[in-house]
């Protein structure tokens, strides 16, 4: 079978020389036209290994008008969740036979940062964007472009109903709950980056729930995410003696919360029960491991990615099961000491 030249490299041409088809079913082939003979297909399909030939982006897309290029957002931050959540973008993108392009925003930025790499996106070619990232979704520049690109925004404001999204309350709920069931007098908070609207709803969940049990909310003990906010926090608790039991707003700041606990001479859960958020692989193997309410950050991104996707298609939405919140009891929690 003839090959190209070593210092050469294999063309569209050449593809179609070897499989004995025209340069246009070459395309269409690569480009995953239905319209396409089974024999013809698997021809061209022979020819494209033999010579090694790949298809070159610019040119595809200059032949299509196609970029098949998707837009993800998401904040400049270590945290498991946004790694988790680009894990199921790519996957679904992967599939759909689309690249993935990223733009990082800094923590705390203005709106404009978030508006700049949109457009930067948009400038790249993206044909659909993702914003993993907590912003105004009510943002007059922000809304003028979500309606002339399809776009998959994870923070709505709170009551909003979305299919797509994760219900940060009930996650509250079923933490804080939990802790009530198992005895406890009260539940304290260690919250989240206020930054983010997950971490006000998990708030105001936790203070209703404790409302509607006759209890008066114990302050908040402030957090940023970071396991070492949680070890700030950690700290401030085991210097309060009738504090039985915490719900942490993240796995992460758990850890922290865990350590210095455990540095104070507090036994968890003997003396204080944590129950926290996210389930993330290290919340089964911590010491002890944690009680946690369970959210499936890659699933999130497929059904995201999926949502975009489809729009883009001017198809139908794919069925897809709602994204349910799921309480994960471990050994961190247990009734108070009589």
């Amino acid at each position: 079978m003839p090959r190209p030249p070593k210092e050469g490299v294999a063309s569209q041409v050449d593809v179609a020389r070897l499989a004995r088809v025209s340069t246009q079913t070459v395309s269409r082939v690569m480009s995953g036209h239905p319209h396409v003979r089974p024999e013809t297909a698997r021809r061209v399909r022979e020819a494209v290994d033999a010579l090694g030939y790949r298809v070159h982006a610019g040119a595809a897309s200059l032949a299509s008008g196609r970029t098949r290029v998707l837009g993800v957002i998401i904040l400049s931050t270590a945290r498991y969740s946004s790694g988790a959540l680009s894990v199921g973008i790519e996957e679904v993108a992967a599939a759909e036979g689309y690249t993935v392009t990223t733009a990082t925003v800094a923590q705390r930025a203005p709106i404009a940062a978030f508006v700049a790499a949109f457009d930067r996106l948009e400038q790249q070619g993206a044909e659909g964007i993702v914003l993993a990232s907590p912003i105004p979704a009510d943002d007059p520049a922000m809304i003028a472009r979500t309606k002339r690109i399809p776009t998959s925004i994870f923070e709505l404001p709170a009551g909003s109903v979305d299919p797509d999204r994760v219900d940060q309350s009930l996650i509250a709920r079923l933490a804080t709950e939990h802790l009530l069931d198992l005895g406890h007098k009260t539940v304290w908070h260690v919250s989240g980056d206020e930054y983010w609207m997950e971490a006000l709803e998990r708030r105001d969940a936790w203070e209703r729930v404790l409302r509607e049990r006759g209890i008066e909310p114990p302050p908040v003990i402030p957090g940023d995410w970071t396991p070492e906010s949680g070890y700030r926090a950690g700290r401030t608790l085991a210097a309060i003696p009738d504090a039985t039991a915490v719900f942490v707003a993240s796995d992460e700041m758990a850890f922290g919360v865990l350590r210095a606990l455990h540095e104070a001479g507090r036994t968890v859960p003997d003396d204080i029960s944590v129950a926290s958020v996210d389930d993330i692989a290290l919340a089964a193997y911590s010491s002890p491991a944690l009680t946690t309410v369970k959210q499936p950050f890659e699933s999130v991104g497929r059904i995201a990615a999926t949502r975009v996707i489809d729009r883009i298609e001017g198809r139908a939405p794919t069925p897809m099961d709602p994204v349910v919140p799921e309480l994960v009891v471990r050994a961190s929690t247990a009734p108070p000491r009589a």
